[in-house]
């Protein structure tokens, strides 16, 4: 019965057998196809300009198409930047549909027509099919021409231009994975979003990053307290203010009432300030200490989350200015705390409690906000399979000896695998519900030792303010980073995440590839690659997109993005394949033969009328 009722539902879809054949044959059709081409980045951190150009020009891989099809570089200009070169290019409308058809149809075929016309955009899509397959059936030059002519009669040759470019961008890429860190340090998170949301294919794994944005907008404090200070940090503020219209008046106004004289030394941001720089130190120092208020009583309320040794307020010794940390005494770099009460450290004063809720009021209320949130609980998981690559942003977290580690979720201790996709379900959840447990178990992942977002044994940022001794500012990664370079220990990860371990990837991203220390993205292992490659400016300036193309799986390597210009990426080949791959092959492949599975039990529910067609 339960197998009728599902076939019935199918039914409503396909409502008799040749409704159900024409899906078969369109299904049997694309088995055949070529694999297609997934781009993968991670950590942008905010960087949405350089994030901007790498669409556009396919990470790297649209160059040397063109030159190979057209034999120059003429059209590229145009592709990747139509607004600012069109005029300037000296083609003529007719001149440039005509070559950069040589393109899409090049492109096209890697796809179903059906999938190319939802590329195509409406109303101009039978202009776009008469461009693509007008040859095939003869059409002479004058039809073209013609065809053009009323858009520049009435100056609307940009327009088409602009929608050509934009077909061969997307037809470069059938998928933008981006796993994790979609913002902070580098300016615009909001930026980076939006234009995430013009793409037409895009799946996120969420970073530790990612989650403490999702949390903050789900109002949970010490989140909020997190994304404000590295705003200020960083001095990225408009993305707060003018991105998501979330004021920061009632942080100034702590600032002002309770450090007014304070020269917050130890507090000064990030780069050349823009703004009054003694009051953006103060109102970080304000903020920072409401952060490690707000951390250390949600970390004693939760020892499950073995992260009390982080809660540090209690163990500063007011009158002596110093702190035990680990065992021994460390003189504070700051000693001005005023806030602070010896008998409960971890108490907010009336005032940065009012500061507080008036900040999360406003992350909750901006709609901005609340609709990129949406977006990325829609395209976001804790892990994407893709043809041979089993993607994540930070770790599967581990022992030394390479066993999954356990962490309880809704009561239930998990690892490996099942911990990921446990995670999955309570973001999902926390952002459906706003249970508190869960929002607060989202803000977690920023930053537990055994979040698979984090991987660190701590975030050292107090010690970072505070401390002078560098060995307190030492993050201790989970021996998984370590183990990358060990074969059989990757053998163990793809078998976990169902991926073939002769032959497939683990692909990371979170911590930056020390490429000035001669380290590499592919470790020794030769099965696992890290891709962040310190995409923003405050982390390197460089970055990487790995290319799962049908023929090879491909590095390249980003550099400076200079106004105006190309990146230029540096490509090193990671796999090339005996044969090319085909959609059978990849997990889509996997997908499909399940619907045609379906599709032949519903065609013979239909032959002996167990199920009625219409």
């Amino acid at each position: 019965m339960a197998d009728l009722t599902l076939l019935r539902a199918l039914a409503k879809r396909y409502p008799n057998i040749p409704a159900a054949l024409a899906e078969l044959s369109n299904l049997w059709a694309i088995l055949t196809l070529p694999a297609p081409t997934v781009h993968v980045v991670s950590d942008v951190h905010g960087e949405y300009e350089k994030l901007h150009q790498i669409i556009n020009n396919a990470s790297g891989s649209l160059r040397p198409l063109v030159e190979r099809l057209l034999g120059d570089r003429a059209l590229l200009p145009i592709i990747y930047r139509p607004r600012e070169t069109w005029r300037a290019s000296g083609l003529t409308l007719a001149d440039f549909a005509t070559r950069a058809t040589v393109v899409m149809r090049e492109l096209a075929h890697r796809y179903t027509l059906k999938h190319v016309e939802r590329i195509i955009p409406d109303p101009f899509d039978p202009l776009f099919r008469e461009l693509l397959f007008g040859k095939e059936v003869g059409r002479a030059p004058a039809f073209v021409e013609a065809m053009l002519a009323p858009l520049l009669r009435h100056d609307r040759d940009l327009e088409l231009v602009r929608m050509i470019a934009h077909v061969i961008r997307n037809l470069a890429v059938y998928e933008l994975v981006v796993a994790g860190d979609l913002g902070d340090r580098g300016p615009r998170i909001d930026r980076v979003i939006d234009l995430l949301m013009q793409q037409p294919n895009v799946a996120i794994t969420w970073g530790n990053h990612d989650a403490d944005w999702i949390a903050a907008a789900l109002g949970q404090p010490a989140a909020v307290a997190t994304v404000v200070r590295l705003s200020l940090r960083y001095q990225r503020l408009e993305q707060l203010e003018e991105g998501y219209g979330i004021s920061l008046a009632p942080l100034e106004r702590l600032a002002r009432a309770v450090y007014g004289d304070d020269p917050a030394a130890r507090f000064a941001v990030k780069g050349e300030p823009v703004r009054d720089p003694a009051l953006l130190a103060r109102m970080q120092k304000a903020i920072a200490i409401v952060q490690f208020k707000l951390e250390g009583a949600l970390f004693r309320r939760k020892p499950e989350w073995q992260l009390e040794h982080r809660a540090l307020l209690h163990r500063i010794d007011l009158a002596a200015g110093t702190i035990e940390l680990d065992g021994k005494r460390h003189e504070l770099l700051d000693k001005h705390l005023p806030t602070l009460d010896a008998r409960d450290p971890y108490a907010l004063t009336a005032d940065e409690q009012r500061c507080v809720d008036e900040l999360a009021r406003a992350f909750t209320d901006s709609e901005r906000l609340w609709h990129h949130v949406q977006f990325l609980a829609s395209r976001g998981r804790m892990w994407l399979r893709r043809d041979r690559c089993a993607i994540f942003h930070g770790c599967v977290p581990v022992d030394e000896r390479g066993e999954f580690l356990p962490f309880p979720v809704d009561g239930v201790p998990r690892a490996g695998r099942a911990l990921l996709e446990a995670l999955d379900r309570v973001v999902q959840r926390a952002i459906l519900r706003r249970a508190p447990d869960d929002v607060d178990l989202v803000f977690w992942l920023w930053t537990g030792p055994r979040s698979p977002c984090f991987g660190k044994d701590r975030m050292a940022t107090f010690e970072t303010y505070f401390v002078a001794d560098k060995a307190t500012h030492d993050e201790v990664k989970n021996p998984y980073f370590k183990l990358l370079h060990d074969p059989a220990f990757c053998a163990r990860v793809l078998r976990e995440f169902g991926v073939d371990e002769t032959r497939g990837f683990i692909v990371n991203g979170h911590v930056p590839v020390k490429l000035d220390q001669g380290e590499a993205p592919v470790k020794k292992s030769g099965r696992a690659i890290t891709i962040d490659g310190a995409f923003a400016a405050a982390y390197g300036d460089k970055g990487f997109s790995l290319v799962l193309d049908a023929e090879r799986m491909y590095l390249a390597q980003h550099h400076h993005l200079d106004p105006g210009a190309d990146i230029i990426p540096t490509v090193s080949d990671v796999a090339v394949y005996d044969r090319p791959r085909a959609v059978a092959d990849t997990e889509r492949g996997d997908e499909l033969r399940a619907e045609i599975s379906a599709l032949e039990a519903l065609i013979a529910a239909f032959e002996c009328n167990e199920v009625r067609p219409a």
